[in-house]
Formats: structure tokens, sequence, C-alpha cells
């Protein structure tokens, strides 16, 4: 996989000087003014590494790295994560500055369209390149009579469902977005794009996703290749999130069943130790529970080690899960613990946040990024299958045994924070459904999936559960400020973020998310 990547980030290189910058305006991969593209797509080699290119963007962004992106929008406005930085004052508080300044402005709900963090740029970049593959590969086909129809569909269904999931991340966190489908490749494409509604983004996600499930590869030789390109199973792994997000329970159901039933994934077996399991899953990545990982490599690292390093960290885990609130603890045997716990994702004694940097140095520093792991899929369909049918004892048993099945192999501890954890009635919804999440936050603490997990458990049935998200986030606010922050999130339009101040001025057409004008 190293030599892969190496390859990939040598296309990107290549592919920077096709689709080069030449303005800077929202979408920002384009080629120079005049550039004849007819030069460039003519092989099926050259279509390789314009889909490889594809991939590279995932391991670059704009003003931060694409991932950092995705760790601060899934996990700074939920419960699990703190400054790393002690804030103790308003001092304190007045001592930061840039970067610093704009993470604990989101993680003090106190969002404004100038903050650099709500900057979309990196994700539309890798959607641009997608865009690009999509409307150019279809002419290779008749200037290289070695590429196959089956092969171009393969090539293209990467492109679609890594566009659309790129759009799905956008929809989590902006609500609406411009839908930009065709590639920006010279300046005179740029031109004022409003906004889609949240329902037409949605819609886009599930039609890229499902040309994505339906023409993707089932292989593509090897478990590096198969983690680090889009499948037809991450891209069926992908629509089961969005269809879930939706409340499309029986159509992620039968995703996750796609997933499942490919034999392709499944957990560690039960009884492994925590660092064979830390090592597999996270230090060498590509394991057998992976589906999609972005591929950092020593040739080029990930944003991690200043992130949670010890020595000047942004981040940290929070005190209650530091404290034992999460994982739990056997006093009695401290050697039988939940092997996700202390070691694997924090430090108990410093509230390291360790899942990405344990054993590593900043010269090191390369594990991937997990948009989704084996367990993601378990713990899906448990959720589709909650509320498939509510008060089906019948489902509500087959949910319970799929958490489990995950219990199980982490060696998960019964007592937490001095509470029991009890397997729920099977019929009542409330409390299977509150199973399932708390033991997606163990399973997946720091991989930027909190604040999703929150939000689209509280607007279930129409904001049904919205207790859920405002007893989470009141909990982690300032005693001064608690009811400030109570109140501005029982505003549904406060759960998306603003528009970045940039965008505003250089696309007119352009207008602020509601909340924020």
């Amino acid at each position: 996989m190293n030599r892969k990547i190496k390859y990939t980030l040598l296309v990107f290189v290549t592919l920077l000087s096709v689709f080069g910058t030449s303005c800077k305006k929202w979408l920002d991969l384009k080629p120079q003014d005049g550039l004849i593209r007819d030069e460039y797509w003519q092989t099926k080699e050259q279509l390789d590494a314009a889909v490889m290119g594809c991939y590279a963007s995932l391991l670059g962004g704009s003003n931060i790295p694409l991932a950092k992106y995705l760790f601060i929008w899934g996990e700074l406005r939920a419960d699990m994560v703190v400054p790393g930085l002690e804030i103790s004052s308003d001092d304190d508080e007045s001592k930061l500055s840039g970067l610093l300044r704009d993470e604990f402005d989101i993680m003090r709900t106190q969002i404004a369209s100038t903050n650099t963090l709500v900057n979309w740029e990196a994700i539309y970049k890798t959607i641009n390149y997608c865009n690009t593959v999509i409307k150019f590969a279809p002419e290779v086909i008749n200037r290289d009579k070695t590429l196959t129809q089956t092969a171009l569909n393969g090539y293209l269904a990467e492109a679609h469902a890594l566009r659309g999931l790129m759009y799905f991340y956008l929809l989590r966190s902006f609500g609406e977005v411009p839908l930009k489908l065709e590639p920006t490749y010279n300046d005179s494409q740029i031109g004022a794009i409003a906004k889609n509604t949240q329902q037409e983004v949605y819609q886009q996600v599930i039609k890229d996703l499902l040309f994505g499930s339906e023409n993707g590869q089932v292989t593509y030789g090897s478990m590096a290749e198969d983690r680090g390109r889009m499948t037809k199973f991450s891209a069926y792994t992908a629509l089961a999130d969005a269809y879930l997000w939706n409340e499309e329970y029986q159509k992620s159901i039968d995703a996750c069943n796609k997933v499942i039933e490919s034999g392709k994934y499944r957990l560690l077996p039960n009884g492994t130790q925590q660092t064979d399991f830390y090592n597999t899953v996270y230090f060498n990545g590509n394991s057998v529970e992976g589906i999609f990982e972005f591929q950092f490599d020593n040739q080029k690292l990930n944003p991690f080690a200043p992130m949670f390093g010890i020595t000047g960290r942004e981040f940290r885990a929070a005190d209650w899960i530091a404290e034992g609130g999460l994982f739990g603890t056997d006093l009695a045997n401290l050697s039988n613990k939940d092997i996700r716990g202390n070691g694997t994702s924090m430090f108990e004694a410093n509230s390291a946040i360790c899942k990405f940097t344990n054993f590593r140095t900043a010269a090191t520093s390369f594990t991937h990024w997990f948009a989704y792991r084996y367990s993601d899929v378990l713990l899906m369909k448990a959720e589709a299958l909650t509320w498939l049918a509510p008060g089906n004892s019948a489902n509500g048993t087959q949910a319970i045994e799929l958490v489990g099945q995950i219990r199980t192999a982490r060696n998960a501890q019964a007592f937490v924070a001095d509470k029991f954890i009890e397997i729920p009635d099977p019929a009542l919804t409330a409390n299977v459904s509150q199973y399932v999440f708390e033991e997606r936050a163990r399973e997946f603490a720091f991989e930027g999936k909190r604040w999703y997990d929150i939000l689209r458990n509280a607007k279930r049935g129409n904001y049904a559960n919205e207790k859920l998200l405002i007893d989470i986030v009141s909990a982690s606010a300032q005693p001064s400020k608690q009811q400030t922050v109570i109140n501005k999130y029982r505003d549904h339009r406060s759960h998306y973020f603003p528009i970045y101040s940039y965008e505003l001025q250089t696309n007119k057409a352009l207008v602020q998310n509601s909340f924020y004008q």
C-alpha cells in the first residue's frame, strides 16, 4: 500500500498541474485558462490516475487538512472533547488567538461566520476532482479501445461514491449547501451558485451512493486497496448511514445486510488482547474491521500529532471520560478492561487522546483516518432495527444481539461510573435506542461521529428526542452560560454551521443560514 500511496501522491501533484489554482474562489481546483483538456483524457492509465487524484485530495485540505475538519465538525460541538489547554478564566480565554480561538469558540457554541473552521473548501476540492472524473471519463472509452464499459463504470462508481460521501458530510454539517455537479476546469466556469435544500442534497447523496454500490468493484485485489478506495461495499456502508439519517430504516437495514453478507469484514475474535486490537485496527490500519480509511503514510503524514500530542496539544478527552465514565473499570481486576478504553482511545492519567498517536512520533504520524469500520455497520443496523417498528420485540432483540457482538468482542465492562449497564427490554424502543447510542460512543470515541450521532438521535421524529441533545450540550457548557446554550440549541437552525464569510463575499448567490443572519 505504501507504493500505492506514493503513486497516488505523485498523481495528485500531476493533477494539480492539470487542475491548477488559477484563482481563489469557493471551488479552488481547476486548470489554467486555455488548457486543452483533450490532451489529458486519452488513456485508461490517465483515467486511473485521475481517480487516484480524488483519493489523494482526501489527504490534503485547504487551511487545514480535511481529516482535521472532519474531526472538528464531528466532535467539537458534542461532549467528548475539550480544549487541550486549561481554560480556567476569562483571562486565559483572551490569550487565545487564531486557530485555537476558532476551536474554542465552536466548543463554547460561539460560532460566527468568520470562524475559519466552517470553511468548506477542502470538501469541495475533493468534489471537484470527482466532478471532473464523472464529466470526462466517458470520453476515454472512445479513445482507448482497451477500456471496457465495465471498467469505466467501476471508475465512475468510485467518483460518484466519494462525491456522495463528501456531500453527506456537508449535509450533516451545514444543512443547505450548493450542489456543484459540474467540474470547474477553467476560470470562465466560475459563477454564482445558490444553496440547495436539504432534501435536494440528500437526494443527490443517495443517487451518487446508489450508483457507487451498483457499479462499484467488489475488490481491487488486496486488503489495503479495498480499504483505501470506494468499493461496492464501502458505498453500501455510506448509503446505510445516509438512509439512517433520513429515517428510512428498512433501506438502511438492507444496505447493512449487503455489507454483512459480503463476508469481507468481521470483528476481531473475542478475547483479542488490547495491544493486538490497537495495533491491528488503528496502528497498522487496513484491517479486516476496516471499510474505508484515508491512507496517510510516511510520505504524507496526518495532522494528528499536534492535535493530540502531550506538548501543545489542541484537544484532550473530557474529564468524565478520563475518570471512567465511558468505558468503566473493574476495580477488582484492573487488567480486565474494555480494550477500547484506557490505552486505546485515551489515557486516563492525562486525558490525552491516543487513538491516532499511540506508539508514534511526530515523524511517524501516519495512522489513518477511519471513515467507516465494520462495527459501524452492525450498530447502524441495530439502530435501524430499533426504530423500524417501535415496540417490536423481535427487532429489539436483534438490535440488542448486534450490540452484544461488539460488547463481547471488546470486553466491555458491566459497570461504568458506578452504574450497571443493563440489557434493555427489547420492547422498550427508547431504552434499546439509548443502549445502541451509548455503545456508539464507546466504539467510535474521537472518530468524528459523536455530534452526528447526537443530532440524528435528537432530530428523529421531528425532534421527538430533543432533550437528548439539550442535556448533552448543557452538561458541557460553562455554568454561567448554560441557559444561553440551552436557548440557542432549542432553535433547531443552530444545529448546522454558518456559511463561511469568504464564501458569501465571493459567491453573491449564497444566502447565510438563517440562524446566523
